[in-house]
């Protein structure tokens, strides 16, 4: 019995050494991942591309904001934000002060659940169980309104249900968004169709990487498709990956690079931030993602290149 006993004691200890390390530790661990992917038209320039997601912002997460605020130092070409920016009413200033070099680059945008809804306590097992045996459940409204004004007002482009063509370093490149494919707020029908196969890159947006948007960027033949929403499962075991990605994508493809279709390919990132009554990451530390995107005769036949680099602009734990 004291065996056992101790085994016991030694596995709670161990548990609560892993939740206490995936709550003060991880989630705050910032990390840049950067990856090179053959989708741009032949000749073209490559260009790089810095992708934001799933910030969930606080008023007190000034870490996060400064680490956000100093990537504006890797000078990238375009910035695409995939949504869920926001977690609390007053958390537009956080954001904003987060982007605020980043506004100032070519930039587009999309907006996710959490932009439109505030977080709600939940039973963290519920994120573990199958979609289907989920019932959706929103809090308040969150000021999303004032977010797209100060995105617009610095000359990003809302690409909610619009297909826009954009010159990013002197090149053409058309974009294409919807509204959360995980609210069902998703009409493609008002972007569908062919890209201009002239542009340098056709890029589709969308917060949510559900399959049946995937398919219909791939159908339209677009060549890049970028989504955040997984937190790349948030919680990843060694050796097996993302337990869940929250959404009908397979979890394989939970964070990173991946080919859609034969021409399209899918970059997924492991998002920022964290729900607040869910504030742990476990082998999956927050994260950016830096593509530098290069012309497909540069890589045909490659899989997309990709690595990760622990970055630690800002210093100093979140508050909250």
């Amino acid at each position: 019995m004291k065996t056992f006993g101790r085994i016991v004691l030694g596995t709670a200890a161990l548990g609560a050494a892993t939740v206490g390390y995936a709550a003060a530790i991880e989630r705050t661990r910032w990390t840049l991942r950067e990856a090179t992917v053959p989708v741009l038209a032949e000749g073209a320039t490559p260009l790089r591309v810095l992708h934001i997601s799933d910030l969930h912002m606080m008023p007190g997460q000034r870490s996060k904001q400064r680490w956000v605020a100093e990537l504006a130092q890797l000078a990238p070409d375009l910035v695409v934000n995939t949504g869920d920016n926001l977690a609390h009413r007053h958390a537009v200033p956080g954001v904003v002060r987060a982007l605020g070099p980043l506004l100032d680059l070519p930039g587009v945008f999309v907006f996710g659940s959490n932009d439109y809804y505030a977080p709600k306590p939940k039973n963290p097992v519920r994120y573990l169980l199958p979609k289907a045996r989920k019932k959706r459940i929103h809090g308040i409204p969150l000021p999303w309104r004032d977010l797209r004004a100060a995105f617009v007002e610095h000359g990003w482009h809302d690409l909610t249900h619009s297909r826009q063509t954009i010159t990013v370093a002197g090149q053409a490149i058309v974009t294409a968004g919807l509204d959360d494919p995980h609210l069902k707020r998703d009409r493609y029908e008002d972007i569908a169709g062919r890209p201009d196969p002239s542009a340098a890159l056709s890029l589709g947006v969308t917060h949510s990487p559900e399959p049946r948007v995937l398919d219909q960027f791939a159908a339209d033949g677009y060549d890049l498709v970028m989504a955040g929403h997984t937190h790349g499962g948030q919680l990843r075991l060694p050796g097996y990956g993302a337990l869940v990605t929250n959404c009908e994508l397979d979890r394989t493809r939970a964070r990173g690079v991946s080919r859609w279709g034969a021409h399209t390919w899918l970059h997924v990132s492991a998002g920022l931030g964290t729900s607040p009554y869910a504030p742990v990451r476990f082998a999956c530390p927050p994260e950016a993602s830096l593509l530098t995107l290069v012309p497909r005769s540069n890589g045909a036949g490659q899989e997309g290149s990709s690595r990760q680099s622990r970055t630690r602009f800002g210093a100093g734990a979140d508050i909250s």
